[in-house]
């Protein structure tokens, strides 16, 4: 949408980040489709935030590159510290087993999984964390185990998953979740949180298939993923995790980044120089 007002700029070298699939949204402007198209016509480099965007965009582009989400792994990772230390509890009150959700709550979340599992397992108090967007308010679900805390801060969020004890990724199967890679998952994980999702593609691709999280459909699979993970020894869990996390960094990613950058600034700035020598041949 960018090009709209910034199009008359002659960059050095444009950069297309791709993070999700905007056009499939809830309100998303008919005019983003278009402008795409557009965009991938100027643009040097294409990155993707996920592996099914990349299988979308990689034909789109001959200069395309998959950089899945990171994790600031000490940031979340405080949330076993805070765990330990049993410091005070923002969910003072609530009984336990507590599970928890934490981001945007738009169309792409199901609700009716959401009240299914809350009316299965009303010993269960479920904590729902981040904004009401895109969808009516009133067609949250009311159960009194549900509870909807509204946006809490990036810094709050440590110590909020530390008084969980199981993570969920209740999103629904529909277009705005189909190329989503959330960075909630290994969030998640970093906060040393086992977590149940519904079978969102990157999610079982990229952390279902080797156990990092388990994937269910429908409440009674939910519920019985959620039971089996309250009850499980979790220590081989979280050594297997850790070392998948000690592979993930916004550094690293930005070096990867950073590299392929400078090779596309090289080469337009060659490309340039090229256009430019053959003008001033044609023009002698």
């Amino acid at each position: 949408m960018a090009l709209g007002f910034a199009s008359h700029l002659r960059p050095r070298v444009t950069v297309y980040d791709v993070m999700d699939e905007l056009a499939a949204f809830r309100g998303a402007s008919p005019r983003l489709a278009l402008l795409e198209r557009r965009l991938l016509k100027l643009a040097d480099v294409v990155f993707t935030g996920g592996a099914s965007l990349h299988e979308a965009k990689r034909h789109l582009h001959e200069n395309v590159h998959l950089f899945p989400s990171s994790v600031d792994a000490e940031h979340f990772r405080a949330a076993r510290v805070l765990k330990d230390r049993a410091l005070s509890d923002p969910h003072e009150g609530l009984a336990r087993p507590r599970i928890g959700f934490f981001g945007v709550i738009d169309e792409r979340m199901d609700l009716a999984l959401l009240a299914g599992i809350a009316e299965l397992r009303p010993d269960w108090e479920i904590v729902m964390v981040g904004p009401v967007v895109k969808i009516d308010p009133l067609s949250l679900p009311a159960n009194a185990n549900i509870h909807w805390l509204g946006a809490k801060s990036y810094n709050e969020l440590p110590q909020l998953l530390s008084c969980w004890d199981v993570g969920i990724m209740p999103f629904a199967l529909n277009e705005a979740t189909q190329f989503i890679s959330p960075t909630k998952t290994p969030e998640f994980l970093a906060a040393g949180l086992p977590v149940v999702s519904t079978p969102v593609p990157d999610v079982v691709e990229d952390w279902g298939k080797d156990g990092c999280v388990e994937i269910a459909t429908g409440p009674k699979a939910f519920v019985a993923s959620v039971n089996m993970l309250l009850s499980r020894n979790r220590d081989v869990w979280q050594s297997h995790v850790d070392r998948r996390l000690s592979r993930l960094s916004w550094s690293t990613t930005w070096s990867h980044m950073r590299r392929i950058l400078d090779g596309s600034t090289i080469e337009t700035s060659l490309n340039v120089a090229a256009t430019a020598g053959m003008g001033v041949g044609e023009a002698s």
